[in-house]
């Protein structure tokens, strides 16, 4: 980007629109109404112009650029964004492919980075790290409270496959150091597939990214051949992606002229989107798990199903985001996404809820025991409305569950299993001679001792006998991942405590 007046209000001029001079002559009203518009836009390059020429100090043009941009987004809506090189490129990287790193994602609302994910199969989930976990220190370097550089933070995390770097975290006050070898991280859509009974299979979709269709028919496809004639998909906090895999997986169910979704915007006349009728799967049984993180792509799949009658929805309702966006991408890495249309279900239902509850939207669900009660929900709040409503399970929230999850306590005993028992489970290969395996391996006893020894806890009065199955679940899903089945066997010994995916199957 080239510091220089007439470049910076170039700049100006593509990304917010061009700066007219307004000819002195008579005009009619509708030219009225142009020069006021453009004599608004030119404001900013004014600005920008004067800036340049009388501020007290020398002027770092590209922030400054940087900054403008940003703010002029921020008045528009949530998804209208400027994204700096390294966030396009590492949004770009997590749809596109794999990179090599230790797996989180993380923003920095102050001037601590927040996980936001510990991305599932990846060098840091292994090791425990977990959303809402504090990034202290990297190495021996701190990050937090001195308003590090985010790209600084992220370079200082990746690195080549292989090697080491040790991440300290706060988490609910503790400081937690972890020790991660960097890895590929995976960033598969289909997270795992596999059969649940003779005639049923279960398919977690994570993300739409540039691979989706691709998984999801090979996955798809594989369940058939085993007998498959209904298929359970989870799209439980599947924030969407690309919106034509969602046409693409949208087609492969429905018949010939079936309407997908529509968009429609003020510059954007409407497009409809119709199945070809050439889908693989248009005899194939489908229920759909939603949840208050399913988004965007995801509720086009949805809303899609949902109107054409061709799945069951269970769970509770959507996120609502129902705006598309459009990619421009400029020399220097940077680029904006800009909302450009509306879109809408077959039956005309924009799912978009309000901007300004953004902020507090999940809380404002808690709050108005959404999360509990079906007769709470807000259908004019935006999302898509399940067919069978699911609450939030709590009945597994006690003192000795939380206060391992904040020590990691199951994740760590998992892995310390693993490097005990690593030729044991390395040889695993089918789910049956894994359920045989945990069932005898004592793992119970194993995990109160080293609760106990490791991080001083044991449960107290009744507080194991309504924790146990929830507890026990995941010890057998965490120590299962290790075995050659991975994260099927980590998702199918979930599903044993899983409310929704019981709902799902009871309504089969």
């Amino acid at each position: 980007m080239k510091k220089s007046t007439a470049a910076l209000l170039l700049l100006a001029g593509i990304i917010l629109g061009a700066a007219i001079a307004i000819p002195a002559m008579r005009v009619t009203e509708k030219n009225r109404l142009l020069a006021s518009k453009y004599e608004d836009w030119l404001k900013l390059s004014v600005i920008m112009q004067k800036i340049d020429e009388m501020y007290v100090d020398s002027v770092d043009h590209a922030k400054v650029t940087d900054a403008a941009v940003d703010a002029a987004l921020g008045a528009l809506d949530p998804h209208s964004v400027y994204m700096l090189p390294q966030t396009l490129e590492a949004t770009t990287e997590e749809l596109a492919g794999n990179f090599s790193g230790i797996g989180i994602q993380f923003n920095v609302p102050n001037d601590t980075a927040i996980v936001i994910e510990a991305i599932p199969g990846g060098p840091a989930e292994r090791v425990g790290m977990q959303a809402g976990d504090r990034l202290l220190k990297v190495d021996d370097k701190p990050i937090a409270g001195i308003s590090f550089p985010q790209d600084s933070m992220v370079r200082l995390m990746k690195g080549p496959t292989g090697t080491k770097v040790t991440v300290t975290v706060s988490r609910s006050g503790e400081v937690i150091p972890f020790q991660i070898v960097r890895g590929r991280i995976p960033t598969h859509s289909v997270d795992a597939s596999f059969m649940v009974s003779d005639t049923v299979g279960f398919i977690r979709l994570s993300k739409f990214s540039r691979t989706t269709a691709q998984e999801f028919i090979k996955a798809a496809l594989e369940l058939k051949e085993l007998g498959a004639r209904h298929l359970v998909v989870d799209l439980r906090d599947n924030g969407g992606g690309y919106m034509d895999q969602a046409l693409i997986l949208s087609n492969l169910f429905l018949r010939r002229g079936q309407l997908i979704v529509y968009m429609e915007g003020r510059k954007y006349p409407r497009q409809d989107s119709y199945a070809d009728g050439n889908g693989v799967l248009q005899d194939m049984g489908l229920t759909l798990l939603v949840s208050e993180g399913s988004a965007s792509s995801s509720e086009i799949f949805a809303g899609a199903m949902q109107d054409n009658g061709r799945a069951t929805l269970v769970g509770r309702r959507t996120f609502g985001k129902g705006l598309v966006q459009e990619p421009v991408d400029f020399k220097d890495g940077s680029g904006i996404r800009i909302t450009v249309a509306r879109f809408y279900t077959p039956s005309g239902r924009c799912i978009q809820k309000a901007y300004d509850s953004y902020d507090e939207d999940f809380y404002n669900r808690y709050e108005h025991g959404e999360m509990l009660a079906a007769d709470s929900m807000r259908v004019e709040s935006g999302g898509i409305v399940p067919d069978i409503f699911v609450p939030i399970d709590t009945t597994k929230v006690g003192q000795f569950y939380i206060a391992c999850n904040r020590k990691a306590t199951a994740v760590r005993f998992s892995s310390d299993w693993f490097d005990k028992h690593k030729a044991e489970l390395q040889a695993i290969t089918e789910f049956d001679e894994l359920l045989r395996y945990l069932d005898g391996a004592d793992l119970e006893k194993r995990f109160l001792a080293f609760a106990s020894s490791r991080d001083g806890l044991a449960p107290k009065g009744d507080e194991w006998e309504v924790e146990r199955p929830y507890m026990m679940a995941q010890l057998r899903a965490l120590v299962g991942r290790y075995s050659k089945l991975g994260d099927n066997a980590f998702y199918h010994l979930y599903l044993d405590t899983d409310t929704v995916y019981k709902a799902a199957v009871e309504a089969l």
